[in-house]
């Protein structure tokens, strides 16, 4: 319910949309429809689930091509791991067809970019969340270090690089 409506919070008692949490569920229901059959009882669901989250996740995106620590909160620093796995997500909706390319495309795109704007010459990404255990105080999520060249940052762009070779073959 409210303005998060579509997005998932931390932890079932922690309402807060951290990024990373829920790029995990942005790239995971990405992965499940790609595999999933077509006949399967449960795909509907799951793709209005995808659908309600991506649009949500678009609504919050920064003009930068960037989502924030906390998604949609303008005081929270720019994440790069979420930004990877949004534009995963959205990548992934565009080459299978469950997003409009026309409005999810550029968008895609604009995550990637940004991404790879956070890159050093060793392929490293900055400005990644470190590990993080749920906790009920908003300033925990603003005050969580940013850190450079961690793995859960490295796989996002990795997901978003497959994505859009597989969508250039």
């Amino acid at each position: 319910d409210g303005p998060d409506a579509g997005l998932f919070s931390h932890a079932p008692d922690v309402h807060y949309v951290w990024g990373r949490g829920a790029g995990w569920m942005a790239g995971g229901m990405s992965m499940v429809l790609e595999f999933l059959p077509k006949d399967s009882p449960y795909r509907p669901k799951i793709l209005d689930g995808y659908r309600k989250m991506m649009a949500k996740l678009l609504e919050r995106q920064q003009p930068n091509g960037m989502w924030n620590q906390l998604v949609g909160d303008p005081k929270s620093w720019e994440e790069t791991s979420c930004t990877g796995m949004y534009g995963y997500a959205f990548a992934m909706g565009v080459k299978n067809g469950w997003l409009c390319p026309k409005t999810y495309g550029p968008a895609a795109r604009k995550a990637y970019l940004a991404v790879l704007e956070r890159m050093d010459q060793y392929g490293n990404v900055r400005d990644v969340c470190c590990g993080t255990g749920k906790k009920n105080d908003y300033q925990y999520y603003l005050d969580r270090p940013h850190v450079h060249g961690d793995p859960h940052g490295q796989c996002a762009i990795l997901w978003m690089c497959r994505c859009f070779l597989e969508m250039e073959k």
